[in-house]
């Protein structure tokens, strides 16, 4: 059973910085680009950030480019995002998903996912 459980998520204040974890099991983490996208109440999903499974180059929105780190340990099935500079159109859920390549993380489809977790709630402050 594939199992996705994020962590990390929290209320800070503008300009702050939060990390985000995500660890999977039941599927071989290595096999699968990983992502994080985010949806706001009354938005559609965006995706932020990835990295390719193959060479592990990372992708990012024009949003959060500069800002947010992506990185990933397939030694411990697990997904980071370092968020930094943080600002309150930030404000989402965050969800960690795996996928084939990044472009399909990017689109945020669940029924292309090869999985997700069930997100975390980060709320900036103005």
């Amino acid at each position: 059973q594939v199992q996705v459980e994020e962590s990390g998520g929290g209320l800070v204040q503008a300009g702050g910085s939060l990390s985000l974890s995500c660890r999977a099991s039941g599927l071989l983490f290595d096999d699968y680009a990983w992502g994080w996208f985010r949806q706001a109440p009354g938005k559609e999903r965006e995706g932020v950030a990835c990295i390719e499974s193959t060479d592990g180059m990372t992708e990012y929105s024009d949003s959060v480019k500069g800002r947010f780190i992506i990185s990933r340990d397939n030694a411990k099935n697990t997904l980071s995002l370092v968020m930094n500079n943080l600002k309150p159109e930030d404000t989402a859920m965050y969800f960690c998903a795996a996928g084939p390549l990044c472009l399909v993380i990017a689109k945020a489809e669940d029924d292309a996912l090869d999985a997700r977790g069930q997100g975390q709630l980060v709320t900036i402050s103005s």
